[in-house]
Formats: structure tokens, C-alpha cells, sequence
């Protein structure tokens, strides 16, 4: 009968208005917490065809689900690897490997934005044992060509607070001024030197030393001088020799015009006149120098002018060993170990993951989730590329929820709830008004 049905699709409000207010608190409860997307109960009409002029009251039943696809606003913090994703995507982040049984696979999961601090293993980790996951550089700092629909290519991003690096010199760009009094008739013909340190590929420092003689003719100027470059740490072997010829014409004058390895040591390496530079093989071979000298008639580059000799401009890169200062991830998901010496070398890239249906991902403690059959499969991207956002340090996602309007469905809740209720307490009066009429 309807009363009956009236009952019914009132104690179904019950239950769906009870599920909706548990929503409502769960996401309140959740309002401070970095990456918590909001849940929302969904009501339904459930209508049943009478076929007469009854009618019969069908009731009400709900869904509930997460908008993981929701991006809440972002917060500065001080944490470099307090990170978060602006746009599209997800971290891949797996079980702290402690807390996998031996044997186990680690199974990577998917979050939003996470406070990763390196833990005493060197692991990138939340306080929930969440590490971040990537694809490992080679020596070179390059990220190999991976799977990009696979984890099996990621790793747990480790790494140690004590590590040393060192970075070998690979360059070396010599701007110097040579008199060019000194290759006039009478000159004393004496060397100028240049000496320049430079570090080998296991950080120990090393000396390059370049000296310049003068050709003095018995008359006029000869313009040329012979470049000697001897290495210490291949025990002062010569490494390349070359004449030096400049240009005295108007215009062009005290730039170079020649460069030629010296007919003593006819191994030299050749010099290229497109960049102005040779290779040499230092510390017994292991190590290759690019040295520039200045492209021929280039004005930066090595000069003969007026009669001061000036190394002006000698320049290099590599450095030391130093040790660990900072871990810091950038835009595009490389993770750079900085050193107190000033370098910096990539360790990992952090990929963001993508799923058709995110919002059909299966929910997880920690804001974390995973690949369902009906979110579709995951496909791994650069950040900054395809569909996915960029990756933020110093960021974290506040929480997707609006406490004023929670507390406005929560306001509504409390009256539907109510009404309900009210319905039932009608209805039973209803009934015992039926059952009165026997007496």
C-alpha cells in the first residue's frame, strides 16, 4: 500500500541523508589536510510504475565518490622537496622498501603533492613512509629511454646525505694578450707562462702549464709565436704544440691568423678553426680538454697587441669534491643534488602519471591511489609535457575543500534529515489512525 511505501522511501532519505552527512564531516574533518580531495554524496530517484492511480513512493538511494580530479590551491612552503603538481598528473610514489617483505615487488601508487625529506637510508620519504619514485640518470646526468606504460623502470629515489662529487674539467678558454714587441728584431726572446690548474676525473687538482716563446727574426717582426702546453699530472709530457701566427693588416691587426701544429710534435691535435679550439688528452689519456683559443681574426679571442703580456680572461669548469648541501626537484621533474662547491648533477627525473579517468582511481590511506580497471591504465610523461602539469618545490596542495559551503550542505542535510523523519512520524500516526478505526 502507499503508507507502507511512503515509510519505506522515507527511512531510504534516512540512510541517504546519513550518508551524505558523512561526507560532510569527513571532508571537514579533512580540511587541513595537504592533497585531501573532496568526496560528494549523489542522489537518485528510484521510481516504481504503479500501472494504476496509486501511487507507490520509490525511495531515494545515493553514490558517493572522491573528485580526484579537483586541484586544490597551492601553499609555499621552505621544504625544496615539498612538492606538488600544477596542473594535470600525479607523483609516483611507492612503500618505504622497509616495509616491503622480502621478495615483494614495491607497487607504485599515485599522489598529488607530498613533504619528502631524505630519512636516514637517504630515501626521499613522507613521515607515512612514502617514498618518491624515478627513473635514474646515468654518470652523464642523461635519463635512458624507458617504458613509459610500464614502473618498471622507476626506483626509489635514494639519496645519501654524505655523498661526495666531484666534477672533472672538460673545458678551458684561455683569453691572453701577448706583446708584440716581443717578436720584433732584438727582442730577449724570453717565454711568458701561463699556468692553469685543472681537475682530473678523480677530483685531485692538476696543472696545465702554457708557454709562449717568441719568434725574434733578425729583421722586421715575425709575428709567430710557439705555444707549449705540458701537463703535471702526466708528468709533464707534452700535450700539444702549435705555431702561432698574427695578423699585422689594417683592420685585422693583432688578431690571430694562423694556427698550426708545431712540425717537433707533429701528434698534436688539430685545431678547428669553426670553434676557435683543440682536444687534448690529459692525465695519461683518460681525460679530454677542450681548449679555446679564439677563432682566427676574432677580437675575443687570443690577441698580440702593444708590449704587455696578459693572461686576461682564463677560464674553466669542474670543481672539487664537495659535499651534499641541498636535493632540490625543478619544473620538469629532475631531482639535482647541489654540492657546496657550486655544482650540481641530476640524479633522477620524476615522471607524472596520467589516467583517462582519474576520478575512478581506487582510494587509498594518505591521499594516495591506485590504477583501477575503470580509471584505465596509467602512461608516465614528462613533466611539463603531453597532457600533465609542471612539478612545484617549495609547494604543497591544500586540501579541495570549502568549509563554508560544507557547512551550508551540512545545514541542508540536517533539514532533509528532519524532514524525513518527520515523514515517518506522520505516517505512523496515519497507521494508527487505521488501527483505531477496528475499535
Amino acid at each position: 500500500m502507499t503508507l507502507s511505501s511512503s515509510l519505506n522511501a522515507s527511512v531510504a532519505g534516512l540512510s541517504a541523508n546519513a550518508s551524505n552527512l558523512a561526507t560532510i564531516s569527513d571532508n571537514i574533518a579533512n580540511s587541513e589536510t595537504a592533497g585531501y580531495k573532496r568526496a560528494t554524496t549523489e542522489f537518485h530517484s528510484m521510481v516504481i510504475d504503479s500501472g494504476g492511480s496509486l501511487y507507490s513512493a520509490g525511495g531515494v538511494r545515493v553514490s558517493s565518490h572522491r573528485l580526484i580530479d579537483e586541484r586544490g590551491p597551492l601553499l609555499s612552503t621552505n621544504n625544496p622537496t615539498d612538492l606538488a603538481v600544477r596542473g594535470r598528473g600525479f607523483l609516483p610514489v611507492a612503500a618505504h622498501p622497509d616495509l616491503v617483505t622480502e621478495g615483494d615487488a614495491l607497487q607504485m601508487e599515485l599522489v598529488t603533492t607530498g613533504s619528502f625529506r631524505l630519512d636516514a637510508e637517504g630515501y626521499l620519504t613522507t613521515t607515512d613512509g612514502a617514498v618518491l619514485m624515478g627513473w635514474p640518470a646515468d654518470a652523464e646526468g642523461n635519463i635512458p629511454d624507458l617504458p613509459r606504460d610500464s614502473a618498471n623502470g622507476l626506483e626509489p629515489i635514494q639519496i645519501s646525505d654524505s655523498q661526495f662529487a666531484s666534477s672533472p674539467t672538460s673545458e678551458i678558454q684561455m683569453g691572453v694578450n701577448l706583446p708584440a714587441t716581443a717578436t720584433e728584431a732584438g727582442a730577449d726572446g724570453d717565454p711568458n707562462n701561463v699556468t692553469i690548474e685543472y681537475f682530473d676525473n678523480l677530483g685531485k687538482p692538476q696543472t696545465l702549464t702554457v708557454t709562449f716563446t717568441p719568434t725574434v727574426p733578425a729583421n722586421g717582426a715575425s709575428n709567430e709565436w710557439t705555444m707549449t702546453i705540458t701537463d703535471d699530472g702526466s708528468a709533464g709530457a707534452v700535450m700539444g704544440e702549435y705555431t702561432l701566427t698574427f695578423d699585422d693588416t689594417a683592420g685585422q691587426g693583432g688578431t690571430l691568423a694562423s694556427v698550426t701544429p708545431s712540425a717537433a710534435y707533429p701528434g698534436s691535435p688539430a685545431y678547428d678553426p669553426d670553434t676557435g679550439s683543440f682536444d687534448i688528452d690529459v692525465a695519461g689519456g683518460t681525460q679530454t680538454i677542450n681548449v679555446g683559443i679564439g677563432e682566427i681574426n676574432d677580437p675575443g679571442g687570443m690577441t698580440q697587441l702593444s708590449d704587455v703580456f696578459a693572461p686576461s680572461a682564463v677560464t674553466k669548469n669542474g670543481a672539487p669534491p664537495g659535499t651534499l648541501t641541498s636535493v632540490e626537484v625543478d619544473a620538469n621533474g629532475y631531482v639535482r643534488a647541489y654540492f657546496d662547491t657550486g655544482i650540481n648533477r641530476v640524479m633522477y627525473q620524476v615522471p607524472l602519471a596520467d589516467v583517462p579517468n582519474p576520478n575512478a582511481l581506487e582510494v587509498g590511506d594518505n591521499q594516495r591511489y591506485s590504477v583501477s580497471n575503470e580509471s584505465g591504465a596509467f602512461y608516465l610523461w614528462t613533466a611539463g609535457s603531453g597532457p600533465v602539469g609542471e612539478i612545484l618545490g617549495f609547494a604543497q596542495e591544500e586540501a579541495t575543500v570549502d568549509v563554508a559551503g560544507e557547512l551550508t550542505n551540512l545545514i541542508q542535510t540536517q533539514r532533509a534529515y528532519s524532514s524525513n523523519a518527520k515523514v515517518i512520524q506522520t505516517v505512523d500516526e496515519m497507521l494508527q489512525e487505521t488501527t483505531n478505526m477496528k475499535r
